[in-house]
């Protein structure tokens, strides 16, 4: 599915900016961050604990469907805490850009989205995932643990240059 390209702008106006770049040349490209999402060998994950805390753990990131993807096990702290309250920022520091992404992170039940997060993995991670019934088990392991893939929907995202003084918002 094509989604469209969200709305890029300075994260900062010349009111509140210095020492950033007012600069709308110095504006990233949505194209850049996508890169940085799906190059990211892993990512800092911030949940939301059913009494409100924060978690943050990192995971390996994939692209598939056009979002950021990622696995869990459904009974670990990430998992019960999504299954509570999708809202997540996944955190991805890059060689030219650093990226803070939050979104609403759901299950991906649809066996044919499972089947292309699972292919995501192998190509990426070289981690096989079967598929049963709707299900997704690691059978490499003992007991075939059971995992669930999520797939995140992006609200907004923030991008910080390499240089330390360019910032871009994008605005889903």
């Amino acid at each position: 599915m094509t989604r469209p390209t969200p709305r890029a702008e300075l994260l900062f106006g010349e009111a509140d900016a210095t020492p950033m770049s007012t600069d709308p040349t110095t504006v990233k490209p949505w194209s850049e961050a996508r890169a940085c999402l799906r190059t990211a060998p892993k990512a800092l994950l911030s949940t939301v604990r059913p009494d409100g805390r924060p978690h943050a753990m990192p995971v390996m990131p994939v692209w598939a469907d056009e979002a950021p993807c990622f696995a869990t096990r459904p009974a670990s702290r990430k998992g019960r805490n999504l299954a509570h309250n999708g809202n997540c920022v996944l955190t991805v520091t890059g060689p030219e850009l650093d990226l803070v992404l939050e979104g609403v992170a759901v299950l991906v039940r649809d066996p044919a989205q499972q089947r292309e997060v699972a292919d995501a993995f192998l190509a990426k991670y070289q981690w096989g995932f079967a598929l049963h019934d709707g299900s997704v088990h690691d059978d490499s392991l003992p007991g075939s643990p059971e995992y669930a893939f999520y797939r995140v929907t992006p609200l907004r995202a923030y991008g910080y240059g390499s240089d330390g003084l360019t910032a871009t918002r994008w605005r889903f």
